[in-house]
C-alpha cells in the first residue's frame, strides 16, 4: 500500500513537471511570436538586390482588393488615378485557361469573386476548364462587399457588365499599368504542375517581349513550379516558396555562416498564425539576416494600421496590403 502511494507521488510530481515544461515553453513561444524588434536594431548592409530599398514600399495586394473588386481593371485604374496615394508595386495572381490565356485571379476557383453560377449554370468552376472568352462573360466584382455591407456591382450580368470588372489577361493589364507608370510587380502563378509551368512559359516570353524581366518578382506556392524557373529562366527574380521561409527561418535563427537560397526575395505573412505556422517572422533578426545575405524582405498581407507603422519602423523593403490609401497615410504620419 505504502508503495502504490509513492508511486502515485512519484507519477504526480512528474505530470507536474511536465506542466511546468509545457507551460514554460508556451510562455516562450507566445514571447517570441509577439515580440516587436526595436527599430534601433536594424543593421544596415551594402547589397546588390534591386528589391532592397531605402524606403519601405507600397505594394497593393490583388491590385487593393479592400478597395475595390480585387484584379479587376477598377481596381488598378483607383490605385493608379487616385490623387490621394501612391503605389510603387502591384502584386497579383495569374491562372491559365483552357486555351492558354492567363488571367488575373486569386483562387482556382471563380465563386466567390464571380457569377459564374448564375453565367454557367455549375458551382465550382476552374479558369482551366473555360476559355478566355467564356471567362469574359463574368461578372468579377459580383460578390465584392464594400467595409459596410454594400455591394454594388451584384446585380449586374451579361451586357450590363462593365468592362472595368471583367476577367483581366495578363497582356491587357501590363498594357494598362505601362502606359501609365514605372512600377514594379509581384506576379504570382497559382496553378501546380504541368499547367503552373505553362503558365511559366507565357509569362517570361511576355515579360521577356516587354523588357519587364527586371520589374517582376516571381512567386509560386508550388516547389516543382519554382525549381522549373530556377532550371529554365535563372534570369527571373523569385520569391520563396514555404519550404524554404522555413528553412530561411531556421538559418536565421542559428545565424548560419554559409546559407546560400536560390531565390532573390522573401514574401513573408505577419500577424496571421496561421498563415505563418507559428514563426514570428517580423522581427529584426528575419531582416537584417535577409539583407546580410541579400535577401529583400516583403510582408503579406498587412491590414492593420498598428503593424504598418511597426513593419515601417524597422525598414521592411515591401508592405502589401489590401487597403493602398490606409498604408500610404500611415507611411506619411510617420515621414
Amino acid at each position: 500500500m505504502e508503495r502504490t502511494k509513492k508511486i502515485g507521488r512519484i507519477l504526480k510530481r512528474i505530470l507536474l513537471g511536465i506542466v511546468i515544461i509545457a507551460a514554460a515553453a508556451a510562455g516562450l513561444w507566445a514571447f517570441m511570436y509577439f515580440h516587436r524588434s526595436d527599430p534601433s536594431e536594424i543593421k544596415q548592409y551594402e547589397t546588390t538586390n534591386p528589391f532592397i530599398y531605402d524606403s519601405t514600399q507600397i505594394s497593393a495586394h490583388r491590385s487593393g482588393a479592400g478597395i475595390f473588386p480585387e484584379e479587376t481593371l477598377l481596381a488598378f485604374q483607383n490605385c493608379v488615378e487616385s490623387d490621394a496615394f501612391d503605389i510603387d508595386i502591384f502584386e497579383f495572381d495569374l491562372h491559365i485557361t483552357r486555351d492558354g490565356v492567363l488571367v488575373l485571379l486569386h483562387d482556382d476557383e471563380l465563386d466567390r469573386t464571380s457569377d459564374c453560377e448564375y453565367v454557367f449554370g455549375e458551382t465550382n468552376v476552374r479558369p482551366e476548364d473555360k476559355t478566355y472568352e467564356e471567362l469574359r462573360k463574368l461578372n468579377m466584382g459580383a460578390k465584392f462587399e464594400t467595409d459596410d455591407g454594400q455591394m454594388p456591382y451584384a446585380d449586374l450580368h451579361g451586357d450590363d457588365v462593365p468592362e472595368e470588372i471583367r476577367i483581366l489577361s495578363l497582356s491587357d493589364i501590363l498594357d494598362y499599368l505601362t502606359q501609365h507608370g514605372d512600377f514594379n510587380y509581384i506576379i504570382e502563378v497559382k496553378n501546380s504542375g504541368e499547367l503552373g509551368m505553362q503558365s511559366v512559359d507565357i509569362l517570361y516570353s511576355e515579360l521577356k517581349e516587354r523588357d519587364m524581366l527586371d520589374h517582376v518578382i516571381f512567386g509560386s506556392f508550388h516547389g516543382e513550379v519554382s525549381d522549373y524557373v530556377d532550371r529554365e529562366y535563372p534570369d527571373m527574380y523569385r520569391g520563396a516558396y514555404a519550404k524554404e521561409v522555413a528553412e530561411f527561418f531556421v538559418a536565421a535563427l542559428l545565424n548560419k555562416q554559409d546559407y546560400s537560397p536560390n531565390f532573390d526575395v522573401l514574401q513573408l505573412p505577419y500577424g496571421d498564425m496561421e498563415e505563418s505556422y507559428g514563426m514570428n517572422l517580423g522581427t529584426a533578426r528575419v531582416i537584417n539576416y535577409a539583407h546580410k545575405n541579400n535577401l529583400a524582405v516583403q510582408y503579406w498581407t498587412i491590414n492593420d494600421e498598428r503593424d504598418m507603422a511597426y513593419l515601417l519602423s524597422i525598414q521592411a523593403d515591401c508592405i502589401m496590403s489590401d487597403y493602398p490609401d490606409q498604408l500610404y497615410a500611415v507611411k506619411e504620419s510617420l515621414k
